[in-house]
C-alpha cells in the first residue's frame, strides 16, 4: 500500500482490476491451485452471488476465452435466475418455504428459500446460505437440514438448498471463523429448529410421488433380443454410471424405509391412548436433534474427563454406529442394527447410559431444565429410595437408621444446592424440594420412578472433596438416570399380558384356594398405561437415542468385548452357507 486507503466514486462503467496477486510473497502464492481450480471456485461464488442479487446483471468470462461462462440478467424472479444459472433439472424440483417469528422471548427472524424436493439427487450438497444478506455459512442449520433429507433422500444422494434469512444485525456473531466465513447466532437453536420443522413439513408433504425414467433399447439386428431398463431419477444431474455391485455386498438402498424394519413384518396391534396422544404427536413432527453447544466450562477436571472419553474411543465400533441403521428390538433391552452387510445386536441400556455419561460432560454448566410440576422433597424421596433397599422392612432399628440417613443426605443436598445447579442444572430449594432436572438430549424426559434412586446416589455416591472424582460420579448418576431403562410395568407384549388380567377368589371351600384367571378380563387402564410406556420408550430409541448416537457418541473400547455390541450375521457368511446347502 502506498498511500491510505480512502473514498471514491464507482460510477456506472468504472473497472477495476486486480493483478499480480502475492507477487512479492512466494510463500502464499505457491499454495494458490491451478488457475482451472481457481476459476471453478470463482464461478461457485458468483452462482451464488447471481440466485441472491436478482435485481443484478453477472458476466464472468475467463481470461483468453471468445464468450462468457456465466451471464446471467436482472430478473424479478428468483426461480428463474436459478433456473437460468443451475439449470432446468434444478428449478423444476424446487419447492418454496418461507416461516418467521417475531417473539423476542425466542427468535426474531424471517426466513424464505427454496428446497429440493425427493426427485432431485446429487452426490453434494448445495447450500446457498444469505444472512442479512451476506453469503455465509452456519454448519449446525445445515447438519439439522441433512438429517431431515436423510429420511427423504436414497443414500448418498444430497439435497440443494437456497436461504434468505433476516434477523437483527446484533443477534449474528462473525467473530466465528478467521474469515468471518461461518456465522453464529443468538437463539440458534430456536431459529434452527423451526426452519427444520418447515423443511420437514415440506417434505412429508411433496413425497406422496417419485418421477423415474424408464429407457428401453431396441433388440439389435443379430437377432438377440434384450431389453435393459434403467430407473434412474430423472432430475439426476449426474449421468454417470453406477458401477456393479457383488450380490453378496449388496445393502438395501433405503435403510430408512420402514419397510426394512421388523415393525413392518408384525401385526399391527391398535394403539389408541397411545396415537391420540396430541403431546407425543407434537414431539414426532419436531426437531429430534441439536447440535452440541460449542462453549464449554473452562474447568481442568471436565477437559480431562472428554479427553478420556476420546482417547478410549473403539475407532471400529465408531464406524458402526455413524452409519448404522435402526431395525427394531429383538427384547427388552436389545436392539438390532445394521451396519454396511453385518447385523449386530446392541444393549440400550449400556449404550443409553454411555451416550447421556458423554452429553452431560459436553454440556457441562450449559443445560435447558425441565420444570417439575410439583416440587419433590428430598426427604420422602431418598426414604423411599432407602425402603426398596431394605431386606427387612419390620425391623425397627432400620427405620431409626434410615431416618438418619435421610436426614444427613437432605441436609448434605442443600449445602450443595449452588454447585448442582450452576453446572448439572438441578435445582434444589432452600426448603430442600427438587423442582428442576436437566435437558440432556432433547425430545427426551427420563422415567421419573427412578428419581428416588437418583437423589439417594448423589447423598451416598459423591465424593465432594475430590473435584474430578465428584464431576464424575455426578454425570454417571445422571447417565444412569436418563438411561433408556425398560419401563417398571411388565412388557404387555407376549407373556407379559398375564400380569394385566383381572384374577378373582374363589369363595367355595371345596374349590381350589388358589386365586384363578378370568378370560377376557383385564386391567385395562394399567394396560394402557404400560402400552403407551413402552411404546414411547422403543419411538425414544429409534428417533431419538439412535439419531443422537450417529451425532455425538464415541463408544469406548470396552463394549467391543463386554456384550453391548454382538454381530449376529455377515451377509458373506450367509452366502457362503447357502452356497454349502
Amino acid at each position: 500500500m502506498e498511500h491510505e486507503p480512502k473514498p471514491c466514486a464507482a460510477v456506472k462503467g468504472t473497472q477495476i482490476m486486480v493483478e499480480n496477486l502475492f507477487y512479492n510473497m512466494t510463500a502464499r502464492r505457491k499454495t494458490l491451485q491451478n488457475s482451472a481450480n481457481d476459476f471453478s471456485n470463482i464461478e461457485d461464488l458468483l452462482k451464488r452471488f447471481s440466485i441472491h442479487h436478482t435485481n443484478v446483471n453477472f458476466s464472468l468470462r475467463k481470461h483468453g476465452a471468445s464468450g462468457a461462462d456465466l451471464h446471467t440478467v436482472g430478473t424479478s424472479s428468483r426461480l428463474d435466475a436459478i433456473r437460468s444459472v443451475y439449470g432446468v433439472s434444478v428449478a423444476r424440483t424446487l419447492i418454496k418455504i418461507e416461516t418467521s417469528d417475531n417473539n423476542p422471548s425466542s427468535s426474531v427472524f424471517k426466513m424464505n428459500g427454496f428446497i429440493s424436493d425427493s426427485n432431485y439427487v446429487a452426490k453434494k450438497i448445495t447450500m446457498v446460505l444469505f444472512i442479512n444478506d451476506r453469503l455465509v455459512e452456519c454448519t449446525a442449520l445445515k447438519r439439522a437440514i441433512e438429517i431431515v433429507y436423510a429420511a427423504t433422500l436414497p443414500k448418498a444422494s444430497k439435497p440443494f438448498i437456497y436461504m434468505s434469512i433476516i434477523l437483527p444485525p446484533e443477534h449474528v456473531d462473525v467473530n466465528v471463523h478467521p474469515t468471518k466465513r461461518e456465522v453464529s447466532l443468538l437463539n440458534q437453536e430456536v431459529i434452527i429448529a423451526k426452519i427444520q420443522s418447515v423443511v420437514e413439513s415440506k417434505l412429508r408433504n411433496s413425497n406422496e410421488a417419485q418421477t423415474f425414467q424408464e429407457q428401453v433399447v431396441e433388440p439389435s439386428p443379430s437377432g438377440n433380443i434384450g431389453i435393459i431398463k434403467d430407473s434412474s431419477f430423472s432430475s439426476s444431474p449426474s449421468g454417470s454410471k453406477s458401477q456393479k455391485v457383488p450380490v453378496h455386498k449388496m445393502v438395501r438402498t433405503d435403510s430408512l424405509d420402514p419397510a426394512g424394519r421388523l415393525h413392518h413384518y408384525l401385526q399391527a396391534k391398535p394403539r389408541g391412548p397411545l396415537e391420540n396422544n396430541p403431546s407425543l404427536t407434537a414431539v414426532r413432527s419436531s426437531v429430534r436433534q441439536r447440535r452440541n453447544q460449542k462453549e464449554t466450562a473452562d474447568l481442568t477436571s471436565i477437559q480431562e474427563l472428554i479427553n478420556e472419553i476420546d482417547c478410549n474411543c473403539h475407532s471400529g465400533l465408531l464406524d458402526v454406529v455413524r452409519h448404522c441403521s435402526y431395525i427394531g428390538m429383538a427384547d427388552d433391552v436389545l436392539a438390532l442394527l445394521q451396519h454396511d452387510t453385518h447385523l449386530y445386536v446392541a444393549n440400550v441400556v449400556n449404550l443409553s447410559k454411555e451416550l447421556m455419561y458423554q452429553q452431560v460432560l459436553r454440556r457441562f454448566a450449559h443445560f435447558n431444565a425441565i420444570q417439575l410440576s410439583d416440587p419433590a422433597p428430598l426427604s420422602e424421596l431418598i426414604m423411599l429410595a432407602l425402603k426398596e433397599e431394605d431386606l427387612d422392612p419390620e425391623c425397627n432399628e432400620n427405620d431409626d437408621l434410615i431416618e438418619k440417613i435421610t436426614e444427613m443426605n437432605t441436609e448434605l443436598l442443600k449445602q450443595k444446592a449452588e454447585l448442582l445447579e450452576e453446572y448439572f442444572g438441578i435445582h434444589v430449594d432452600v426448603h430442600g424440594n427438587l423442582s428442576r432436572i436437566p435437558v440432556i438430549l432433547d425430545q427426551y424426559t427420563p422415567d421419573m420412578d427412578r428419581v428416588p434412586e437418583f437423589v439417594l446416589c448423589l447423598g451416598n455416591d459423591v465424593d465432594w472433596e475430590d473435584e474430578k472424582r465428584c464431576f464424575q460420579v455426578i454425570s454417571a448418576a445422571l447417565g444412569n438416570f436418563y438411561a433408556m431403562h425398560p419401563p417398571m410395568l411388565p412388557n404387555p407384549s407376549g407373556d407379559g399380558l398375564q400380569y394385566y388380567k383381572k384374577r378373582k377368589p374363589i369363595r367355595n371351600p371345596e374349590d381350589i384356594e388358589d386365586d384363578v384367571t378370568i378370560e377376557d378380563e383385564m386391567e385395562h387402564e394399567l394396560l394402557s398405561e404400560a402400552e403407551t410406556a413402552w411404546a414411547q420408550r422403543e419411538w425414544s430409541i429409534q428417533h431419538v437415542l439412535i439419531p443422537s448416537m450417529r451425532l455425538f457418541f464415541k463408544p469406548p473400547a470396552s463394549m467391543a468385548t463386554n456384550g453391548t455390541f454382538v454381530q449376529v450375521a455377515s451377509l458373506e457368511k450367509l452366502y457362503k452357507i447357502f452356497e454349502r446347502c
